[in-house]
């Protein structure tokens, strides 16, 4: 009996000693991924903790559940607009990216550790990979505004790329050990089906996920429960079905998190705090199985292997499959040094050693080694070359809190809160449009109902649509988004008020009733709001949406036309002719 508490006193201890060694983190600008494995290398059986772990099936089933549960929080936390601006460069990075590293990697590993081809390019599949772990600390929790275009690259990046690493490393594997007929085009058939499947996979789960999570009556404690039973079910029934569980719960994740869910605060809280329980115990066990002893023996080739993989065959990968997306020299540069190793290297070599392969406890060492230098080398200079690329750019809104609270009824709605920044739109004095009108402020001690004039300072609380957000970012952001919010919250471009719907129908295709195309704009707004027109009241129509810039005595002066960010961008004689309707406000003959 007194085993079993000193087991969970042990456990306890060192999750704590994880937790708050993440202060020392933040301080020194250290990884704190890092720090999680020298925890464990400390608490192991060749430091001065002492323990023995030795056991792999077990160390492997604890990462392969964290890293669903990590995966899955990826997907759900990247917005489809992210995954819009950056899914072909991604996923050429996840693919051939991948594909290019691990060639890479193994002509060192060949002639360095004397391994045979397909030895040398399964130790390179097993390296390719970036860690979405380290990429989530890095990008979301340390605090770095990088461009939007770059950020979106590597997040989406590092959700994809670990289950195309992780199916080439099974099928390897298994080619290897003879479990199939041997053969290149045997091992490719099953890694495609280990994907076909696992997006199969994913994408049912993610429907399951909110299908679930909508329609069943649980006490609301509940619901982060099933997502994340949900989430590890997936993943697992996928891997049964022989697909890639791992890409089946990153994809779950994305279809979910991009959809209305009721009690999406909760969940979403819930999440955070089991994301970095995941990436606790997956590191904590990884280092525990470690021998520091052994390090010596591959320590050598071990850094051979991490300068190649650092400053040659990430960077090759990289500027290969980015080469067609016009990205700029600098923002290639960054991604290929943020290319972080991380746990998920450690886990897929612990594969061969579950596989009987020889030489498998080499393997796991040499990956061990590699994921360190990568995490002191890469993990401690983001920042800085980030700053001298001149990549990190001023946050754009004050503090946000995503507060999230979840109403009955209210799915689609988040409550969401800012701190006026004193260079922001409203702060210079532009009315707040009344879609955007805050609930109540907090302003010093007391809080009060919104008043029409809003100080520098007040924290403001609204209940948006997610997809206004953005909007709210700019109106209520520092002087970034307030240079922005012009076109965000007023238009791209000014149309005069007598315009036509008719004239509006013909340049945007607009689904309008046959009655309204002589009806102008003026008299639209009028229809919409009677008497109450303000500045910022917008008509939804469609691809645009027509929002009032400028009235005076009751009358709209000046309307403006934003472009629906999910409407496809006009180009050629279509943009021509909108310009045209803009400034004659009448459609052109053709």
């Amino acid at each position: 009996m007194d085993s079993i508490n000193v087991i969970i006193l042990v456990a306890a201890g060192l999750a704590l000693a994880s937790v708050f060694s993440s202060m020392v983190a933040f301080r020194a600008g250290a990884p704190l991924l890092l720090l999680f494995l020298a925890i464990g290398l400390l608490a192991g059986q060749d430091g001065p903790g002492g323990i023995v772990f030795t056991d792999t099936r077990g160390a492997f089933l604890v990462g392969s559940a964290a890293l669903s549960l990590i995966l899955f929080d990826s997907g759900f936390h990247t917005s489809l607009k992210s995954y819009r601006q950056a899914a072909l460069p991604a996923i050429g990075l996840a693919t051939i990216g991948v594909a290019v590293t691990a060639n890479l990697v193994a002509l060192p590993a060949h002639y360095l550790l004397r391994l045979g081809w397909p030895e040398a390019f399964l130790l390179g599949t097993i390296l390719s990979s970036t860690d979405a772990a380290a990429l989530f600390f890095l990008l979301r929790v340390g605090g770095m505004t990088i461009r939007d275009r770059v950020r979106s690259t590597l997040e989406v990046e590092s959700g994809t790329n670990d289950p195309v690493a992780a199916a080439l490393t099974l099928a390897v594997v298994a080619w290897l050990s003879g479990d199939q007929a041997s053969g290149w085009l045997d091992m490719a058939l099953s890694l495609a089906a280990q994907l076909g499947i696992g997006i199969g996979a994913g994408i049912a789960g993610g429907f399951a996920i909110v299908l679930t999570v909508n329609r069943a009556k649980l006490e609301p404690g509940l619901y982060p429960v099933v997502v994340m039973g949900l989430a590890l079910a997936v993943a697992a029934l996928a891997n049964l079905l022989g697909g890639s569980g791992l890409l089946a719960a990153y994809l779950a994740g994305l279809f979910a998190g991009n959809a209305p869910l009721q009690w999406s605060g909760a969940i979403r809280r819930f999440q955070d705090a089991i994301t970095w329980l995941a990436q606790i115990a997956m590191f904590l066990s990884l280092g525990l199985l470690a021998r520091p002893s052994q390090f010596p023996d591959t320590a050598l080739a071990g850094g051979l292997l991490a300068a190649v993989l650092i400053f040659v065959a990430r960077p090759v990968a990289v500027f290969l499959c980015l080469a067609p997306f016009r990205f700029g020299g600098r923002e290639q540069l960054f991604i290929a040094w943020v290319g972080l190793r991380g746990a998920v290297s450690i886990l897929l070599a612990l594969v061969p050693m579950l596989g009987g392969m020889a030489g498998g406890s080499t393997v796991f060492h040499l990956s061990f080694l590699v994921v360190i230098a990568s995490l002191l080398v890469q993990g401690w200079t983001v920042r800085p070359l980030a700053r001298w690329l001149g990549l990190i750019v001023p946050e754009g809104a004050g503090p946000v809190d995503r507060m999230e609270v979840d109403l009955p009824g209210l799915a689609d709605r988040e409550l969401v809160a800012y701190v006026l920044h004193p260079d922001s739109a409203v702060a210079q004095g532009r009315p707040v449009p009344r879609w955007a009108r805050p609930l109540l402020i907090r302003r010093g001690d007391k809080v009060r109902s919104a008043p029409r004039q809003l100080q520098s300072g007040d924290r403001v609380y609204l209940l948006a649509a997610p997809a206004q957000v953005p909007l709210l970012d700019k109106l209520f952001g520092g002087a970034r988004a307030a240079d922005e919010a012009e076109a965000a919250l007023y238009g791209d471009f000014a149309i005069g008020p007598e315009v036509t719907i008719g004239a509006l129908r013909d340049t945007y295709g607009l689904p309008i009733a046959a009655g309204d195309q002589t009806l102008t704009v003026r008299d639209l707004f009028r229809r919409e709001f009677r008497s109450d027109l303000e500045i910022g009241d917008r008509v939804h129509l469609g691809a645009i949406d027509l929002i009032i810039r400028d009235i005076r005595d009751g009358q709209v002066l000046s309307v403006g036309l934003s472009l629906d960010p999910s409407a496809k961008p006009l180009q050629g004689w279509e943009r021509f002719k909108a310009k045209l309707v803009a400034a004659i406000g009448a459609p052109g003959p053709g």
